[in-house]
């Protein structure tokens, strides 16, 4: 989240919010009646630090580090065997997530203003949800932290977190960090079947990607699935269920939204879990009502190819291609429901999106025969259009090297292939979901259920001096712009490092140009910012704020 951004949006508009609380009562008492269900399940059995068992249900840490779950049952027994499982992982989440927030707005009064603005801003978001998802949200609450009770009781908190992407948005002005998706079949694969690619680009910090759960998925009622996702969250942000249908999202643009409504991932795991083909998932998304802008990007075995479904508050479209065999998503809508949307316009005018658009074209041209292998490659690629070499990290990159996971699915089989830490540069480790299906029931010792020899190595890039710099670079660079912030001293040698950590990337330069110029060294900023300009600079806005330092220091220097 954009600290600026965060703090102008709360301060500007939380008074006015305040005047207008009706409903936040009700919202905040409301709780679903799961009167019908036993609340009695079996006492969770700890094998080892990294292996729990639960009746049938288990939690394994595989030797890639991510955590593999299954769980079966009703919806509010989905939510409290859920819950029980993966306690510590559900509070390790909340802790990065909320963490996160008090330091983006430190002063308390900012932050009980915060409160009460979330508070608000979700009081209509329990009428918004299916009552099936309230209740294994409920069922999981019941195992919340009591440190955050502050910020709301376990349940209310708990549906919060699950509009946590939304929300996000939200408060950013819907300033996005990009997600990339593609998909190839046909004559563009190897075997003629179709191949999904995925990067799940929502970045909280390092930590909050740290505990990524593979979750399996058999409830009572629709079909089982897969989904990849984190401590305390039911919705779907990537996930396949046992009929190969697909569902991924990608963030889109639009007007900030005064009230929340659906979460989109609790539309993508009701598509997941009661859709079997496009249209049905287009006819399920078509009856919920969203907050924010979002491309569903919808694969299907039985259709053998995929679709984008683009919803919005007020708009609704889908975007197939009519005679090809790929399909390529980044953050921007293309059907021609929103041909003369001018949000949508300026978006890909000013962002990455449409660069990032192009690049997954680009790659796909060079190998036109995709295999899960080929796909894994695609996601991880860290240059620019023509190979240019465009600094790592840059949000123009397919791999930003901050995504919380990439993924590959190859739905007619079945099969997926979800990135292990660090980033999507980790193993790419494999399941087969006939398999899982059929015996996860059965694994009383709670072992892993990765399907090992299909697993994609890790990326060699893990083992360049490149990495190692990128790491450090990280490090320094949220030091540099504390310390920036702050107007405090910063040793001229550590704008010197952090340059050399990663001399292709613009915000190296345009950093060491900033320090320079509240210090009033107008020379050396203006040489600094020179240098970010000869780079590939990340947004149209980010170019023009460049210009103007270089504009502005020529006139004063000369």
């Amino acid at each position: 989240m954009r600290k600026g951004t965060l703090k102008n949006v709360v301060v500007s508009i939380v008074f006015l919010l305040l005047l207008a609380s009706c409903g936040v009562s009700k919202s905040l008492k409301s709780v679903p009646d799961i009167s019908t269900y036993d609340a009695a399940i079996p006492e969770r059995i700890k094998l080892s630090d990294s292996s729990y068992t639960l009746g049938n249900n288990f939690l394994v840490k595989n030797q890639q580090g991510q955590w593999e779950m299954y769980v079966t049952g009703n919806p509010y027994e989905l939510g409290l065997v859920t819950g029980s499982l993966t306690q510590e992982l559900y509070h390790e989440q909340e802790d990065a997530l909320l963490t996160k927030v008090g330091k983006i707005v430190p002063s308390r009064t900012k932050q009980y203003l915060l409160r009460k603005f979330l508070a608000w801003f979700n009081r209509k978001m329990y009428l918004n949800i299916k009552e099936d998802h309230k209740k294994e949200i409920y069922g999981i609450s019941k195992y919340a932290s009591t440190a955050y009770d502050h910020i709301a009781k376990p349940y209310p908190r708990a549906l919060y977190l699950h509009g946590a992407h939304d929300i996000g948005h939200a408060l950013q002005d819907l300033a996005l960090v990009g997600c990339s998706s593609f998909a190839a079949w046909g004559d563009q694969t190897e075997d003629g079947k179709l191949i999904i690619g995925r990067n799940f680009d929502f970045y909280v910090d390092d930590g909050f990607a740290k505990n990524k759960i593979i979750a399996f998925v058999d409830p009572d009622e629709g079909h089982k699935f897969m989904s990849v996702t984190w401590g305390g969250m039911i919705g779907v942000v990537s996930g396949m269920n046992d009929q190969g249908l697909t569902v991924t999202i990608n963030a889109g643009k639009s007007q900030i939204p005064l009230v929340a409504k659906t979460p989109i991932s609790l539309v993508t795991r009701e598509i997941l879990q009661f859709a079997s083909t496009i249209d049905e998932a287009i006819a399920i998304a078509r009856k919920r009502e969203v907050f924010v802008s979002e491309s569903i990007f919808v694969g299907s075995a039985k259709d053998k190819r995929a679709a984008v479904i683009e919803v919005s508050p007020q708009n609704f479209g889908v975007y197939e291609v009519a005679n090809g065999n790929q399909l390529i998503c980044s953050n921007h809508f293309q059907s021609a429901a929103y041909a003369n949307d001018k949000k949508n316009q300026k978006h890909i005018l000013e962002s990455h999106s449409k660069y990032r658009y192009q690049r997954m074209e680009e790659l796909l041209e060079e190998t036109p025969k995709v295999t899960p292998e080929i796909a894994v490659a695609i996601l991880r690629n860290r240059e620019g259009l023509s190979e240019k070499q465009i600094g790592q990290g840059n949000e123009k990159a397919l791999n930003q090297l901050l995504a919380h996971h990439g993924i590959v699915f190859q739905p007619e089989d079945l099969l997926v292939w979800v990135s292990s830490n660090p980033y999507q540069l980790g193993e790419f480790v494999a399941y087969d979901l006939n398999e899982v299906f059929k015996n996860a029931a059965m694994n009383k010792e709670a072992v892993s259920i990765s399907k090992t020899n299909l697993n994609i190595k890790a990326d060699s890039f893990l083992e360049t001096d490149a990495f190692q710099n990128y790491e450090q670079y990280k490090s320094l660079r949220d030091e540099i712009q504390k310390a920036i912030a702050s107007e405090e001293q910063i040793d001229l040698e550590e704008l010197s490092k952090l340059v050399r950590l990663n001399p292709n990337f613009w915000e190296a330069h345009y950093l060491t140009g900033r320090y320079y110029l509240n210090k009033g060294y107008d020379t050396l900023a203006l040489r600094a910012f020179l240098m970010a300009e000869t780079n590939e600079i990340t947004t149209l806005p980010d170019r023009e704020a460049v210009e103007k330092h270089i504009k502005k220091l020529k006139r004063q220097l000369r």
